[in-house]
Formats: C-alpha cells, sequence, structure tokens
C-alpha cells in the first residue's frame, strides 16, 4: 500500500507536466503506448546486458507516464473503459518486459540459476496477483489488498536495481526473493479475502452434474445421429 500512498504526493510533482500536456493535442493513449515501449526497451536493452542503473533512470522516466495519462483523460473528460483496459494490459507488458529481463540476464552473463527461478516466480506470481484481483472484481468481490501491490513491487526492484548498479553488493538478489515472498503472499491475501466475501455472502454452491443417462420417453425415438440404411 505504501505506492498507493505516495502517489497522490507524486501527481503534484507532475501535475505542471500533465496540465500542459492536458491542454495540448495529445491522446492519452499514445501516451500509454509510448510508455509501455519505452519501459519495455529500457529493461530489454539495459537489464539485460547488466546495465542496471541506467536501465532504472529511463525506466523510471517511462514509468511516470503511467500517471500522466490519466490525468490527461480526466482534464479532458475522456475517461473511457478502454482507457483503463489499456493501462492495465500496458502495465502488465511492462512488467513481463522488466522480469523477463532479468530473467535473461541471470540465465546469461549473470550466471545464477538461483535467481533465474527467482525472477521467474516474481513474473509468474504477479501476473497471478493482477489476475485474482481482475477476476474477482469481476465476478462482484472487492479485492484492494494484499501487503505488496504492483507500486510496490516495481518500487522495490527499481531502487535495487539502481542501487545494484552503483555497486552496491547482495541488494538486488535480496529484492528478488523478497518479492518472491511478497508477491506470493500477496496472492494468498486476496485468495483468503475472496473466499471469506463468498463464505460471508452464503452463496450456494453448483448443483452437482449429473452422469446418469437421459430418460427417454416410452413409445419416443432416441435422439442421436441419423442411421444409413
Amino acid at each position: 500500500m505504501l505506492a498507493s500512498k505516495a502517489r497522490p504526493q507524486i501527481q503534484k510533482v507532475l501535475d505542471p507536466v500533465s496540465q500542459w500536456a492536458a491542454r495540448s493535442s495529445i491522446s492519452p493513449d499514445v501516451v500509454t503506448i509510448i510508455g509501455t515501449i519505452g519501459v519495455a526497451g529500457a529493461a530489454l536493452g539495459f537489464f539485460t546486458r547488466g546495465v542496471f542503473f541506467l536501465g532504472t533512470v529511463v525506466i523510471t522516466l517511462f514509468v511516470f507516464s503511467d500517471l500522466i495519462d490519466g490525468v490527461i483523460a480526466r482534464a479532458r473528460g475522456i475517461s473511457s473503459k478502454w482507457g483503463a483496459f489499456l493501462d492495465s494490459t500496458s502495465d502488465r507488458v511492462g512488467d513481463s518486459a522488466i522480469f523477463g529481463s532479468l530473467i535473461i540476464w541471470y540465465a546469461g552473463d549473470g550466471d545464477s540459476l538461483p535467481l533465474v527461478v527467482a525472477a521467474l516466480v516474481c513474473l509468474v506470481a504477479g501476473s497471478i496477483t493482477s489476475y485474482v484481483k481482475a477476476r474477482a472484481e469481476g465476478l462482484g468481490f472487492t479485492c484492494n489488498v494484499g501487503f505488496a501491490e504492483r507500486g510496490e513491487r516495481l518500487l522495490i526492484l527499481l531502487v535495487a536495481a539502481g542501487l545494484y548498479g552503483l555497486g552496491v553488493p547482495y541488494l538486488l538478489p535480496a529484492a528478488l526473493w523478497f518479492l518472491v515472498a511478497a508477491t506470493t503472499l500477496t496472492v494468498a491475501q486476496r485468495v483468503v479475502h475472496v473466499y471469506r466475501q463468498w463464505y460471508r455472502a452464503g452463496d450456494p454452491p453448483a448443483p452437482p452434474v449429473s452422469t446418469a443417462a437421459p430418460t427417454v420417453p416410452s413409445g419416443a425415438m432416441p435422439s442421436g445421429p441419423a442411421r444409413r440404411p
């Protein structure tokens, strides 16, 4: 929840840029797409080669577009379900590129199979975290819980990668293992949270599926494919 609480303060810093963009003819969808391409390109271009500090700086600059596009849409009164869908989908693409780049690095020059596994678990568990929330809300439940939401995970990883790139030892590996535990815990918290809502609501179980053969009324011909003479 840390990143969520810090979001309003970050937004105040970005307000001048956002307001300028809102008065221009820039489409919020274009801002979203550019930000996603920038994040993915920087991750694949820098992290896969072990260039962590510069890569973190470039990724962070493009991550801010995730805040600007929403301000533009609200300022113009053009917020839409399509924009929300595109923004959410773009977030998944960016996160996958970041963790995928770390997998490539540690599978190659980084030479660490355990950290390949850690980055892979972070990638998979992060996707499951997002899916659980989307699926729960699609079924009418609330799911705004979790120890490490996307903002926290991204903040921890980028800070660790940037400092690791400046020569702070063991920080990025430690962050990856921490995120393995934190993201797994978040998935469990969300599943339990949704289950408790379902249980309190008293939703009846689905009726069992009968495996018995259907009965045919007396004198009726059984349905089925026509027989050849």
